[in-house]
């Protein structure tokens, strides 16, 4: 998967595309993991690229929000999610575990 970063002043956009799965997850992980690493904690994963997520996916957005939570310095916000992800994340039952935007300006506007 490839990762397109853009840091603002009050936060750090991440963008990935394609499907994060027990494959990939580890990747996206990571990715957000090197952004926690260089003190960046107001996240934005902009998942407009985004076609499914998986469980493993899920626990990997999962693990950063509680790191940057635990942290006490920022959050992971979620933006641009199709309809079908948004559903996944219903059926999963982790909606309360993140903002969900539907655009960019609003999500960088809640930092």
């Amino acid at each position: 998967m490839d990762f397109e970063v853009t840091e603002y002043k009050h936060c750090t956009i991440l963008k990935g595309n394609g499907r994060i799965d027990s494959h990939t997850a580890p990747d996206v992980e990571g990715a957000l993991n090197k952004l926690i690493e260089k003190d960046q904690f107001n996240i934005i994963f902009n998942m407009v690229d985004i076609e499914f997520v998986s469980s493993a996916g899920w626990w990997a957005l999962i693990r950063t929000q509680k790191k940057v939570g635990k942290l006490n310095r920022g959050e992971l916000v979620l933006v641009n999610l199709e309809e079908r992800i948004r559903e996944s994340m219903d059926l999963v039952g982790i909606s309360p575990y993140f903002k969900v935007y539907d655009n960019l300006t609003d999500a960088v506007g809640y930092f």
